[in-house]
């Protein structure tokens, strides 16, 4: 009897162990699974270089909707500042009829790095480009004469392509809102 006694015990054990086991098992896995499944894989927005040319045909080609044009860089601090409401204003009003494309004016190198982690980060999903000249200037001068390279820098063409807001400077976003609003609704 002792013998059967025994092995009665030591099979509840056994089994006892194993279920501990296994729960412990599937539970470790459970918790892994739930914490891979919550991190989301970092896309990075891809970044077109564009040229002066590129540039200019980009703000003067006919459009069947008003343009919205931001100059930034990652280097500029009240770029990084607006850049969350630029992004809002973009999921708001690209619905709405309005196309949005961001020109950074970062160096070459960063096209494939900086920017578009900077862009991912923001959950930028907006077109992207990075000005590929070794001389801004006639870039500048192409979007507007009066303008002299201050970041950010924000323009707002109607679908004629005629600039109908302009802002040099962290932009104010009720104001932006409303330019857009007008250009939108004609």
């Amino acid at each position: 009897m002792r013998v059967s006694t025994l092995t009665i015990i030591i099979g509840s054990v056994v089994t006892l162990t194993g279920l501990t086991v296994t729960a412990q098992d599937n539970t470790v896995h459970t918790v892994r699974r739930a914490k891979t499944a919550n991190i989301a894989p970092v896309v990075l927005t891809k970044v077109e270089p564009i040229d002066t040319d590129g540039l200019k045909v980009l703000i003067s080609k006919p459009k069947d909707k008003p343009l919205l044009v931001n100059f930034w860089a990652t280097f500029c601090d009240p770029c990084r500042d607006e850049f969350p409401d630029l992004v809002k204003i973009d999921a708001e009003f690209r619905p709405k009829a309005l196309d949005f494309v961001t020109v950074s004016l970062d160096d070459m190198t960063d096209l494939k790095t900086g920017v578009p982690k900077f862009l991912a980060q923001m959950k930028a999903t907006m077109p992207a480009y990075l000005l590929n000249v070794s001389d801004p200037e006639p870039a500048i001068n192409a979007v507007d004469p009066k303008w002299q390279g201050d970041l950010p820098a924000t323009f707002l063409y109607n679908a004629k392509g005629e600039v109908v807001f302009k802002h040099f400077g962290r932009v104010n976003t009720a104001e932006l809102r409303e330019a857009i609003e007008r250009v939108v609704k004609n």
